[in-house]
């Protein structure tokens, strides 16, 4: 594959966003973000829990003709049901109890912007019929009102899940997935990025060396070999998390494999 970016680029990239490693498809990834932000079009991110899904936004947002205007990011998974609605679309005062003032919603506030919808297979279904409007018309009606309200935004979105299962099962709209599935990008799970978990070690060993203020942990040879052949289902956010609890706890610098293995 060659990449449309010089290498040059994407490692600016890299450095602006805190991305680290080389793997070839964590580089495609980077590639193909930069090549869509220009543009208008969907995205949808795909890729395990903990591998870093959430810098693609930012690289797509930054790198847009709408860097300037809002970027909002929705955890969809973290708004119960009954609210949801009335986070993105906005709502009339009185629209149901406890709807005191109105709301603007997301998609409005975001109008010139970007909306990153993480966990995005976990929304009702109703409201993934709100969001394929949307999408097609750029048009959105407000909870308790019947006025149409333009917006111009664009999504972005993430997902952990197997979204085509979800279509399967009908938990998740099959006309909605084409419409965000306009440029698919996966992120690797840290089990395929090989020696990228050495240097993202390495990062994280430094960065709580000097949070904690002391000297950066290091592994043996044997530890080395034990990071490479782990499964990591928790990706990056769990060498993170393991790295800081090593760095908190264990006295000695030069961990062993034996004692790396106690926290896996």
């Amino acid at each position: 594959h060659k990449t449309g970016m010089a290498k040059a680029e994407i490692q600016q990239v890299k450095l602006r966003f805190g991305i680290i490693g080389n793997t070839e498809s964590l580089l495609r990834a980077i590639d193909i973000a930069c090549q869509v932000a220009p543009t208008d079009l969907s995205v949808l991110i795909t890729g395990e829990s903990g591998v870093g899904k959430e810098s693609f936004p930012q690289i797509i947002h930054q790198y847009s003709r709408r860097k300037h205007g809002e970027y909002i990011a929705v955890n969809c998974g973290a708004i119960p049901e009954g609210t949801i609605d009335s986070e993105l679309f906005g709502h009339e005062k009185g629209a149901f109890t406890g709807a005191i003032g109105e709301r603007k919603g997301y998609f409005g506030e975001a109008d010139g912007g970007t909306i990153f919808l993480d966990e995005v297979g976990e929304l009702p279904l109703s409201t993934q019929a709100r969001l394929l409007r949307v999408l097609e018309s750029g048009e959105f009606i407000k909870v308790g009102s019947s006025k149409v309200q333009k917006t111009d935004v664009r999504i972005v979105a993430a997902t952990n899940i197997n979204l085509s299962q979800a279509i399967s099962e009908g938990r998740f709209r099959e006309d909605l997935f084409y419409r965000l599935n306009t440029v698919p990008i996966q992120i690797p799970p840290l089990r395929e990025r090989g020696e990228d978990v050495w240097l993202l070690f390495r990062k994280f060993a430094s960065d709580f060396a000097e949070k904690y203020r002391m000297p950066a942990i290091q592994l043996t040879e044997d530890a080395k070999q034990a990071l490479l052949t782990y499964r990591w289902q928790g990706n990056v956010r769990q060498l993170k998390n393991v790295t800081e609890q090593i760095s908190i706890i264990e006295t000695n610098r030069e961990i062993t494999k034996d004692i790396l293995l106690n926290y896996l």
